[in-house]
């Protein structure tokens, strides 16, 4: 069988932010149209857009954007282009009913999802909530059901969500991308060298993919004379 050159990606990106969704389902597309050429891993990474946000009484989230850009109107137009392009690619935005909660426990979750092989579907599932079915992404029994959701077990992960488990390293990863000068989201890094940020559009992603793939297939094969000219013995 012959071994498809491997892409790692770490996505870093917030619940509750519009453009980390849209960005998402298009890099989903990417990674289906380079399916068969490139093995892609994807590993999800915090950031929080709005850390000093209440976990147990959110703001609904078109107060939150009026408080940040300048006012209901400013909110308004923000709320309405970001709908409106998520539609485009096939996601229904309720901002009307969204609300505005701290991440962090979504992004500790998130990190234990990691562990266990739900992180990608956990992802998603969290997006859904917070942007379609208006629920408090920093609360627990929130929390909880969306992992079941995804085949987590629920009674463990509220046991998880009331430990500090997982919280040294969620800060950890926080602070690093504060390291990296990741100040917007979301932010694609490449094999943890080649940083893309923002939505960018599902063939910009595929090209990315495609040359990091050839560039490690010809790595590969250079490798691989250099063995056969040396005579390696593996």
């Amino acid at each position: 069988m012959t071994m498809l050159p491997t892409v790692d990606v770490e996505i870093w990106s917030d619940v509750i932010c519009p453009w980390c969704y849209i960005g998402k389902r298009r890099f989903d597309l990417a990674i289906e149209e380079v399916a068969g050429e490139v093995d892609v891993r994807v590993s999800y990474k915090p950031f929080q857009l709005d850390p000093t946000a209440s976990a147990s009484n959110p703001i609904p989230a078109a107060e939150g954007y009026a408080r940040k850009f300048g006012g209901p109107e400013q909110a308004a137009a923000i709320i309405d282009k970001v709908t409106s392009v998520a539609a485009e690619d096939g996601i229904e935005f309720r901002m009307d009913r969204a609300l505005r909660a701290n991440t962090f426990d979504a992004h500790r979750l998130l990190w234990l999802a990691g562990a266990t092989g739900h992180q990608a579907a956990l992802k998603q599932r969290l997006l859904e909530a917070y942007f379609t079915d208006g629920l408090n992404v920093g609360d627990h029994e929130v929390l909880a059901d969306c992992a079941a959701d995804v085949g987590m077990e629920r009674d463990g992960v509220l046991a998880f969500l009331s430990s500090d488990d997982g919280v040294l390293q969620t800060r950890t990863e926080l602070d690093e991308a504060r390291e990296l000068g990741i100040t917007a989201v979301p932010t694609f890094v490449f094999g943890g060298t080649w940083a893309v940020p923002g939505a960018q559009d599902a063939d910009t992603f595929a090209i990315v993919l495609r040359r990091l793939a050839a560039k490690q297939a010809a790595a590969m094969a250079a490798a691989g004379d250099a063995c056969a000219d040396d005579a390696c013995d593996v």
